[in-house]
């Protein structure tokens, strides 16, 4: 054989190495951008952030355990706070303010100050040189 013929024999052969190797690299590619796998990819950082998080929270409750009893039965007592006001006879409705006691959302109704010109003098202006 010749030189010529060796050489052509070596660049068929590097080709068809070249050829392998990027028909891989596309079917990498295609399975890595494909839904499945970029849903993976997601969930797998999702995941990896809230294991972090979590590993995180663990230490430092370990550190604050009175804390956050105290803050769990706050909310205990929160999310029971009907029950527990049936229980001492008071009603919903007594918590909640009593009538007239409303501020009036409407700004167009005059208030009592600009009724009376007489009380306008009564409202201190802030300074201290007026007594």
């Amino acid at each position: 054989m010749s030189k010529l013929m060796t050489r052509f024999e070596e660049d068929r052969r590097m080709r068809d190495t070249a050829r392998v190797v990027f028909m891989a690299d596309i079917a990498h590619a295609k399975t890595a951008l494909s839904a499945k796998g970029v849903a993976d990819r997601i969930g797998g950082r999702i995941g990896d952030g809230a294991k972090d998080v979590f590993e995180v929270a663990k230490v430092h409750s370990e550190d604050n355990r009175g804390i956050i009893a105290a803050l769990i039965g706050a909310v205990l007592l929160w999310l029971a706070r009907e029950p527990i006001m049936e229980i001492l006879g008071v009603e919903a409705d007594e918590l909640e303010e009593p009538e007239g006691t409303e501020i009036s959302e409407n700004p167009e109704t005059p208030s009592e100050f600009e009724d009376n010109p007489a009380n306008a003098e009564d409202i201190p202006s802030g300074d201290d040189d007026e007594q």
